[in-house]
């Protein structure tokens, strides 16, 4: 189980910085509204993601 949590930070960390760099496309195309919220909740979702990850990690003592 080890493993599986080392590798899923980084998949979680590639995920937020391609939502970023979404963010930053959409800024500079002027996107709608949708479009912004919807790459911050990917970032937001993401970070949620490594804090969870790691508290499990660490609940189940790896």
């Amino acid at each position: 189980m080890l493993l599986f949590m080392r590798g899923a930070i980084p998949v979680i960390i590639i995920g937020i910085i391609l939502w970023t760099i979404a963010l930053v496309i959409a800024i500079i195309a002027n996107a709608m509204a949708k479009v912004i919220l919807a790459c911050l909740l990917g970032i937001t979702l993401g970070l949620i993601g490594i804090r969870y990850t790691k508290r499990r990690a660490k609940r189940e003592g790896l």
